[in-house]
């Protein structure tokens, strides 16, 4: 976990992450240096920032490469003293636990559908998917700003 900070500090920081906002997560691809930015749908646990995707996408691809990244999550409009939470750090990948991957998609999906959309076949579909892949990032560095 990153650096002590005042307890007013992290509160607000967690309260930001709560939100079922999209955050955007920042790779890069290491052999031309060429950013690339996402949005995605995440869950904060407190201490790391979990994400599902999909292995064929870019942003897994590149992980998979370097695993070093950055997440940002700006609040809703006029619901935070925060204009945003930086997250920096080297990301693990999670692929070999299937029921893990599934429980842990389960948790980020149910936070930005309603329960009888979440219960549809294609959100579950997706959570048992085998290219379905958890990105998890404890941050290094973490910045309220």
């Amino acid at each position: 976990m990153p650096q002590k900070m005042p307890p007013e500090r992290k509160a607000e920081m967690d309260a930001v992450l709560a939100q079922a906002v999209n955050a955007s997560l920042a790779t890069a691809n290491p052999a031309t240096l060429q950013p690339h930015v996402v949005p995605v749908w995440f869950w904060w646990d407190g201490e790391r920032i979990w994400i599902s995707a999909f292995s064929s996408t870019r942003k897994v691809k590149e992980l998979l490469l370097n695993r070093r990244c950055a997440v940002l999550v700006e609040p809703l409009p006029g619901t935070s003293p925060l204009r945003g939470v930086l997250l920096e750090g080297a990301a693990e990948l999670l692929t070999a636990d299937r029921a893990e991957v599934a429980r842990l998609s389960e948790i980020i999906y149910a936070r930005y559908m309603p329960p009888e959309e979440l219960a549809g076949p294609e959100p579950q579909s997706w959570m048992v998917d085998p290219e379905n892949t958890i990105v998890c990032l404890q941050p290094e560095r973490l910045v309220g700003f």
